[in-house]
Protein backbone atom coordinates (compact mmCIF):
# COMPACT_ATOMS: atom_id res chain seq x y z
CA UNK A 1 0.00 0.00 0.00
CA UNK A 2 1.37 3.43 -0.97
CA UNK A 3 2.24 5.72 1.93
CA UNK A 4 1.41 9.40 2.29
CA UNK A 5 1.92 12.09 4.91
CA UNK A 6 0.08 15.35 5.51
CA UNK A 7 2.19 18.07 7.12
CA UNK A 8 0.36 21.03 8.66
CA UNK A 9 2.45 24.20 9.02
CA UNK A 10 2.27 27.36 11.16
CA UNK A 11 1.37 26.02 14.60
CA UNK A 12 2.65 28.01 17.57
CA UNK A 13 0.73 31.27 17.34
CA UNK A 14 -2.84 30.31 18.36
CA UNK A 15 -3.87 30.09 14.71
CA UNK A 16 -7.37 29.21 13.53
CA UNK A 17 -7.89 25.50 13.02
CA UNK A 18 -5.29 24.43 15.58
CA UNK A 19 -7.63 22.28 17.68
CA UNK A 20 -9.46 20.94 14.63
CA UNK A 21 -6.18 19.73 13.10
CA UNK A 22 -4.92 18.14 16.32
CA UNK A 23 -8.26 16.36 16.78
CA UNK A 24 -8.22 14.74 13.32
CA UNK A 25 -8.75 10.96 13.66
CA UNK A 26 -5.64 10.04 11.69
CA UNK A 27 -1.95 10.79 12.04
CA UNK A 28 -0.57 14.04 10.70
CA UNK A 29 2.72 15.86 11.11
CA UNK A 30 2.47 19.11 13.05
CA UNK A 31 5.05 21.77 12.12
CA UNK A 32 5.42 24.22 15.01
CA UNK A 33 7.15 27.60 14.75
CA UNK A 34 9.55 28.29 17.65
CA UNK A 35 9.48 31.15 20.16
CA UNK A 36 5.79 31.99 19.74
CA UNK A 37 2.95 32.22 22.31
CA UNK A 38 1.54 28.69 21.87
CA UNK A 39 4.68 26.92 20.63
CA UNK A 40 5.05 24.58 23.59
CA UNK A 41 1.32 24.12 24.13
CA UNK A 42 0.67 23.15 20.49
CA UNK A 43 3.64 20.77 20.40
CA UNK A 44 2.56 19.05 23.62
CA UNK A 45 -1.07 18.70 22.50
CA UNK A 46 -0.05 17.30 19.11
CA UNK A 47 2.36 14.82 20.69
CA UNK A 48 -0.24 13.63 23.21
CA UNK A 49 -2.72 13.16 20.33
CA UNK A 50 -0.26 10.82 18.61
CA UNK A 51 0.94 13.13 15.84
CA UNK A 52 4.55 13.68 14.76
CA UNK A 53 6.00 17.06 15.77
CA UNK A 54 8.63 18.97 13.79
CA UNK A 55 10.13 22.46 13.95
CA UNK A 56 8.74 24.89 11.36
CA UNK A 57 11.96 26.87 10.98
CA UNK A 58 11.50 30.47 9.75
CA UNK A 59 13.87 31.19 6.85
CA UNK A 60 14.49 34.19 4.63
CA UNK A 61 12.36 34.52 1.46
CA UNK A 62 13.36 36.19 -1.79
CA UNK A 63 10.81 38.94 -1.24
CA UNK A 64 9.10 40.36 1.81
CA UNK A 65 10.36 41.81 5.07
CA UNK A 66 12.55 39.81 7.40
CA UNK A 67 10.39 41.08 10.26
CA UNK A 68 7.50 38.96 8.92
CA UNK A 69 9.41 35.80 9.80
CA UNK A 70 9.24 36.17 13.55
CA UNK A 71 11.98 35.47 16.11
CA UNK A 72 15.01 33.30 15.46
CA UNK A 73 14.81 33.39 11.66
CA UNK A 74 17.59 31.99 9.48
CA UNK A 75 18.78 34.73 7.12
CA UNK A 76 21.52 34.71 4.53
CA UNK A 77 23.50 37.50 6.21
CA UNK A 78 24.22 35.38 9.28
CA UNK A 79 27.59 33.66 9.81
CA UNK A 80 27.64 29.87 9.96
CA UNK A 81 28.05 29.67 13.73
CA UNK A 82 25.03 31.92 14.37
CA UNK A 83 22.93 29.86 11.95
CA UNK A 84 23.83 26.69 13.82
CA UNK A 85 23.11 28.37 17.16
CA UNK A 86 19.66 29.48 15.95
CA UNK A 87 18.79 26.02 14.66
CA UNK A 88 19.76 24.44 17.99
CA UNK A 89 17.74 27.07 19.87
CA UNK A 90 14.68 26.44 17.68
CA UNK A 91 14.91 22.68 18.26
CA UNK A 92 15.22 23.24 22.00
CA UNK A 93 12.09 25.43 21.98
CA UNK A 94 9.74 22.87 20.33
CA UNK A 95 9.03 19.88 22.60
CA UNK A 96 9.09 16.41 21.01
CA UNK A 97 10.51 17.65 17.68
CA UNK A 98 11.88 14.82 15.54
CA UNK A 99 12.72 16.89 12.45
CA UNK A 100 12.41 20.29 10.79
CA UNK A 101 10.93 21.92 7.72
CA UNK A 102 11.26 25.43 6.34
CA UNK A 103 8.79 28.27 6.85
CA UNK A 104 9.06 30.41 3.72
CA UNK A 105 12.79 30.37 2.90
CA UNK A 106 12.92 30.73 -0.90
CA UNK A 107 16.18 32.69 -0.54
CA UNK A 108 17.81 30.78 2.31
CA UNK A 109 17.03 27.32 0.91
CA UNK A 110 18.73 28.14 -2.39
CA UNK A 111 21.97 29.14 -0.61
CA UNK A 112 24.33 26.14 -0.21
CA UNK A 113 26.38 27.76 2.58
CA UNK A 114 23.31 28.55 4.65
CA UNK A 115 21.77 25.13 4.17
CA UNK A 116 25.03 23.37 5.02
CA UNK A 117 25.09 25.15 8.40
CA UNK A 118 21.39 24.38 9.02
CA UNK A 119 21.70 20.72 8.09
CA UNK A 120 24.93 20.23 10.05
CA UNK A 121 23.03 21.39 13.13
CA UNK A 122 20.26 18.89 12.30
CA UNK A 123 22.85 16.13 12.01
CA UNK A 124 24.28 17.06 15.41
CA UNK A 125 20.81 16.57 16.91
CA UNK A 126 20.00 13.42 14.95
CA UNK A 127 17.04 15.05 13.17
CA UNK A 128 15.83 14.97 9.56
CA UNK A 129 14.71 17.83 7.32
CA UNK A 130 11.67 18.18 5.06
CA UNK A 131 12.13 20.52 2.11
CA UNK A 132 8.85 22.43 1.90
CA UNK A 133 9.95 23.25 -1.65
CA UNK A 134 8.95 26.89 -1.65
CA UNK A 135 11.36 27.56 -4.53
CA UNK A 136 12.48 25.42 -7.46
CA UNK A 137 16.14 26.31 -6.83
CA UNK A 138 16.18 24.73 -3.39
CA UNK A 139 19.44 22.90 -2.64
CA UNK A 140 18.20 21.17 0.51
CA UNK A 141 18.10 17.61 -0.87
CA UNK A 142 21.53 17.94 -2.46
CA UNK A 143 23.17 19.40 0.64
CA UNK A 144 21.41 16.89 2.92
CA UNK A 145 22.99 14.07 0.95
CA UNK A 146 26.41 15.71 1.24
CA UNK A 147 25.99 16.32 4.98
CA UNK A 148 24.56 12.85 5.52
CA UNK A 149 21.10 13.39 6.98
CA UNK A 150 17.70 12.03 5.88
CA UNK A 151 15.69 14.42 3.72
CA UNK A 152 12.07 14.31 2.55
CA UNK A 153 10.52 16.64 -0.04
CA UNK A 154 7.05 18.19 -0.21
CA UNK A 155 5.17 17.30 -3.38
CA UNK A 156 2.27 19.77 -3.25
CA UNK A 157 0.54 22.45 -1.20
CA UNK A 158 -3.08 21.68 -0.36
CA UNK A 159 -4.34 25.14 0.49
CA UNK A 160 -2.47 27.72 -1.60
CA UNK A 161 -6.00 28.82 -2.51
CA UNK A 162 -8.34 29.01 0.49
CA UNK A 163 -11.40 27.36 -1.02
CA UNK A 164 -12.96 23.97 -0.40
CA UNK A 165 -13.05 23.24 -4.12
CA UNK A 166 -9.32 23.89 -4.51
CA UNK A 167 -8.33 21.93 -1.39
CA UNK A 168 -10.41 18.96 -2.51
CA UNK A 169 -8.87 19.11 -5.97
CA UNK A 170 -5.35 19.17 -4.50
CA UNK A 171 -6.14 16.03 -2.54
CA UNK A 172 -7.25 14.40 -5.79
CA UNK A 173 -3.84 15.32 -7.26
CA UNK A 174 -2.28 13.65 -4.24
CA UNK A 175 -4.30 10.52 -5.06
CA UNK A 176 -3.06 10.62 -8.67
CA UNK A 177 0.53 10.95 -7.48
CA UNK A 178 0.11 7.95 -5.16
CA UNK A 179 -1.27 5.85 -8.01
CA UNK A 180 2.15 6.12 -9.69
CA UNK A 181 4.63 7.02 -6.92
CA UNK A 182 5.20 6.45 -3.25
CA UNK A 183 5.57 8.13 -0.89
CA UNK A 184 3.77 11.47 -1.21
CA UNK A 185 4.01 14.45 1.14
CA UNK A 186 1.48 17.29 1.05
CA UNK A 187 1.46 20.49 3.11
CA UNK A 188 -1.47 22.45 4.51
CA UNK A 189 -1.70 25.20 7.12
CA UNK A 190 -3.49 26.43 10.18
CA UNK A 191 -4.44 30.10 10.04
CA UNK A 192 -6.78 31.88 7.63
CA UNK A 193 -8.04 28.68 5.99
CA UNK A 194 -7.15 26.34 8.84
CA UNK A 195 -10.65 25.30 9.91
CA UNK A 196 -11.70 24.71 6.31
CA UNK A 197 -8.53 22.72 5.61
CA UNK A 198 -9.21 20.51 8.65
CA UNK A 199 -12.81 20.03 7.51
CA UNK A 200 -11.73 18.94 4.02
CA UNK A 201 -9.10 16.56 5.40
CA UNK A 202 -11.68 15.02 7.76
CA UNK A 203 -14.04 14.47 4.82
CA UNK A 204 -11.57 13.16 2.24
CA UNK A 205 -8.73 11.31 3.97
CA UNK A 206 -10.78 8.47 5.57
CA UNK A 207 -11.92 7.41 2.09
CA UNK A 208 -8.38 7.64 0.72
CA UNK A 209 -7.12 5.68 3.72
CA UNK A 210 -8.83 2.58 2.34
CA UNK A 211 -6.38 2.58 -0.56
CA UNK A 212 -3.40 4.53 0.77
CA UNK A 213 -1.63 4.47 4.11
CA UNK A 214 -1.64 7.92 5.76
CA UNK A 215 1.20 8.10 8.27
CA UNK A 216 3.46 10.52 10.06
CA UNK A 217 6.73 11.56 8.47
CA UNK A 218 8.57 9.36 10.98
CA UNK A 219 6.89 6.35 9.35
CA UNK A 220 7.87 7.52 5.86
CA UNK A 221 11.40 7.96 7.11
CA UNK A 222 11.46 4.39 8.42
CA UNK A 223 10.41 3.16 4.96
CA UNK A 224 12.95 5.27 3.06
CA UNK A 225 15.88 5.14 5.50
CA UNK A 226 15.49 1.81 7.38
CA UNK A 227 19.10 1.83 8.63
CA UNK A 228 18.54 5.24 10.24
CA UNK A 229 15.34 4.17 11.99
CA UNK A 230 17.05 1.00 13.30
CA UNK A 231 19.75 2.90 15.16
Amino acid sequence: MSSAAVVIDDFGNNMKGTDEMINLPFKITVAVMPFLPSTKQDAEKAYKAGHDVIVHLPMEPLSGKKSWLGPGAITTDLPDEEIRRRVHAAIDDVPHAIGLNNHMGSKATSDPRVMKAVLEACRERGLFFIDSHTHYRSVIAQVAEEVGIPCLVNHLFLDDVKSKKHMTRQLSYMKEHLDDHTPCIAIGHVGAGGKLMAEVLAEVIPGMNKKFNFVGVSDLLAEMYPMVSDR
